[in-house]
């Protein structure tokens, strides 16, 4: 699950986490925004739907991540006036910076289970003190199969408590219908 596996999941058109608009329960959280001088990334962020909506909410910082070069090349084709220095076309566990909000959106459940402590070490570095972790999490059983991986409410609290304060963990209510039930919004602060 390298660089070229995400290279070749995009080149075949192998991408049924992309359901081609931002993620109901992401966008109405955006929607209760205000502050437009968030600086904000998406890591993993496929074809960028998410980002692409909070440009058009007027959100400027907006850095979107990926391993694979396709779908930064798909959002810069779609929202061709998003900065071309905030399209990060490289290894998350690489990138060195700061942000007011980072959200979550399918990017954990495509990680190998191993590498979740080292994802919520990043995510807690990359955090500004007073910075946040929004988004989804899958809520299924966490088998070898994958991606995606899965998880549970108890897994997460017990695998983010040590650097985050969870202050929402629940399933959400807004969910498209084939993911109704099966995912957690989750609003997290790291322990600075």
């Amino acid at each position: 699950m390298n660089k070229d596996y995400w290279e070749h999941r995009y080149a075949e058109g192998n991408t049924g986490w992309d359901v081609g608009y931002a993620a109901t329960p992401i966008q109405q959280y955006i929607d209760q925004l205000t502050n437009k001088h968030l600086k904000i990334l998406i890591p993993g962020a496929g074809n960028g739907h998410e980002a692409a909506y909070l440009f058009s909410k007027g959100f400027e910082h907006v850095y979107v991540l990926d391993i694979a070069k396709q779908p930064l090349t798909h959002l810069a084709q779609q929202v061709p006036y998003f900065p071309k220095s905030q399209l990060l076309h490289q290894d998350f566990f690489e990138l060195e910076d700061e942000f007011d909000l980072i959200i979550e959106h399918t990017f954990f459940c495509a990680l190998l289970p191993e590498w979740r402590e080292k994802y919520v070490s990043k995510m807690f570095n990359l955090l500004k003190p007073k910075g946040k972790l929004v988004g989804l999490l899958f809520d299924f059983p966490l088998t070898e199969q994958g991606p995606p991986f899965g998880g549970n409410k108890e897994l997460y609290e017990e695998l983010f408590s040590s650097k985050f304060d969870i202050q929402l963990l629940d399933t959400a209510h807004n969910s498209i219908k084939p993911r109704a039930q099966r995912e957690l919004f989750v609003k997290m602060y790291p322990k600075k």
